[in-house]
């Protein structure tokens, strides 16, 4: 497993921007990886269809920490469409090995490597599964 815990990734890891809860937020999400445990709180603030603000409440392995790294950094102005998207593109780079997300969620591809390690992929999801839960919960009901 060594090989996935490049100098990138642990940077990712060590680094996630919008640590904290948000007051007020529009929406919000808990999500829970049943094979390792981690666990990931997504508060969104949402204007004109963009997420404006985030806060984030990890506990996570390295893997997911990335992750959630890399949504935090990239998220401010991404619009549902384009999260869930990028979830599947992640979803399938992790499944089937592929490429990695292109566009501002690019950063994405430290976490290749961990694509042979199944076990992880719950936890590396984590932040693209709340962010989906949480948008849409910010969504004005139809």
């Amino acid at each position: 497993m060594s090989d996935i815990y490049t100098n990138d990734l642990l940077e990712l890891a060590a680094d996630i921007p919008h640590i904290g809860r948000l007051s007020d937020p529009d929406g919000s999400a808990h999500k829970v990886s049943r094979i390792c445990g981690s666990e990931l709180t997504l508060d969104l603030k949402v204007v004109d269809g963009r997420i404006a603000d985030l806060g984030l409440e990890v506990k996570a392995c390295a893997l997911g920490q990335a992750s959630a790294s890399v949504f935090a950094r990239a998220a401010i102005g991404a619009d549902l469409d384009e999260i869930r998207a990028t979830r599947e593109a992640l979803r399938v780079m992790l499944k089937e090995e592929g490429a990695a997300p292109n566009g501002r969620f690019s950063a994405l591809k430290a976490l290749q490597p961990a694509a042979s390690y199944r076990q992880r992929h719950g936890s590396i999801m984590l932040a693209f599964d709340a962010a989906v839960e949480a948008f849409e919960a910010a969504l004005p009901q139809r």
